[in-house]
């Protein structure tokens, strides 16, 4: 009896130790400017109080906790962390070789995890706190990939990951008759309602924090009935939907079937944008550049033709109204980039579409952060929200190509780069 009585006593000294360094652990930051994504504004000399993983307090006057750590960033634009929604962390595509189908076949889960692991840390620290990785990550290494960020094991951004894409029969791939498993382990191929049902539930299952599914990449496409029966389904497990979609067919079905969000849509016509805008769907437009397009290795007049349909897109959906959020579709190796930098390369169809920057920075955080659901921890600068913060020396407000040069990343409280 006498032994417990120590273990328990022992057992509550550590953990009031352990509460006490907890509360111990208080940054705050002095920012220069302080930008509102959301308003579209700044505020000058703002003080922010980081205790722990969150955002304590922000203002001009906050009192400064004795024994806090300061960080003097008043030379710097600080704003909310970047989102990505729309990333493959755990595939890369070397320049000698963009073929999808020839890579994910010869690519094991070991290597895929290494890719994640790097192209994670390099996102975090180009200023992408929080990414959206839609599959293409083999037998559900992008779930370890999450649960290794989580855990503290490796650095990265927040991740919300898709597990194993669903698709009609053959997926994005063209398979061939003797050797028809070369399509697993990338999709679930789901045909029947039954097959749709039983996708959904094993993604849940293995821990996919959203559903992807590509529409439309075959003759045959998902009808508006399949997507609503898909998106209900995987609403009772509590997840959103994301619809690959490169036909105004299958952007228009994805829309009436309520899914959150249509990736690239870069066919889509303006009746179809409008019929998105009405039923709230999310367009993550993954913008090609014509020089990021050039990147995927099919040549000069393929990388101009592919982004003058999304830029016409672009433009149509910001004139209509359509709420977008940013995402880039990076799958590919850049000698001499990270995935970040590559990431952060697809500004330049915004400038060159005239998407005025405060509406683009939206989309990198408020935006996304609803979208990912997840505007109740992350995307603004506010206190109870997550600290994740990042900082420039310009203004990106007015010049958005400025979040190329973030200096600063924090990570729920902890600092990955400074300047």
């Amino acid at each position: 009896m006498k032994f417990k009585t120590t273990t328990r006593a022992l057992v509550a000294l550590t953990l009031s130790l352990l509460c006490a360094a907890a509360r111990a652990q208080v940054t705050v930051i002095k920012a220069g400017r302080l930008v509102d994504p959301e308003a579209g504004t700044a505020a000058t000399n703002q003080l922010i109080v980081v205790e722990g993983r969150r955002i304590k307090a922000v203002g001009p006057n906050v009192q400064v906790p004795a024994g806090a750590t300061v960080i003097d960033l008043s030379g710097y634009t600080v704003l909310p962390g970047l989102f990505d929604a729309h990333t493959h962390l755990c595939e890369r595509t070397p320049p000698e070789d963009r073929d999808l189908f020839s890579n994910d076949i010869r690519t094991t889960g070991a290597w895929r995890a290494i890719l994640g692991t790097v192209n994670a840390r390099e996102m975090l620290e180009a200023g992408f706190t929080t990414v959206r990785d839609v599959g293409n990550a083999g037998n559900y290494v992008d779930t370890d990939l999450r649960r290794a960020v989580e855990q503290g094991l490796i650095p990265g951004p927040t991740i919300l990951n898709a597990g194993r894409i669903i698709a009609p029969f053959g997926g994005q791939y063209h398979l061939q008759p003797e050797r028809r498993e070369l399509g697993a382990p990338e999709y679930l191929f789901a045909d029947t309602r039954d097959e749709m049902r039983k996708a959904v539930r094993e993604n849940a299952h293995f821990g996919a924090r959203l559903i992807k599914i590509v529409v439309d990449d075959q003759p045959y496409v998902y009808s508006a009935d399949d997507i609503r029966f898909i998106v209900e389904e995987a609403k009772n497990a509590g997840l959103k939907v994301a619809a690959h979609c490169l036909t105004e067919r299958g952007a228009r079905n994805a829309a009436e079937g309520g899914v959150a969000s249509i990736e690239h849509g870069l066919r889509m016509s303006d009746e179809t944008l409008e019929l998105a805008k009405r039923n709230g769907v999310v367009l993550v437009g993954t913008d090609f550049t014509e020089k990021t397009a050039g990147y995927l290795g099919a040549g000069p007049e393929f990388a101009k033709a592919f982004h003058a349909l999304f830029l016409d897109r672009l433009k149509r959906a910001y004139r209509v109204g359509l709420t977008m959020a940013y995402g880039t579709d990076a799958f590919f190796d850049v000698p001499g980039e990270t995935r970040g930098t590559i990431a952060l390369m697809y500004l330049d169809s915004y400038m060159e579409a005239g998407i005025p920057a405060p509406y683009v920075l939206k989309m990198l955080t408020t935006n996304a952060a609803r979208l990912l659901g997840v505007e109740g921890e992350r995307g603004a600068v506010r206190a109870g929200l997550y600290a994740d913060l990042v900082a420039t020396p310009g203004d990106p407000l007015k010049e958005i190509t400025e979040l190329r040069r973030v200096r600063f990343v924090m990570k729920e409280g902890k600092v990955y780069r400074r300047p």
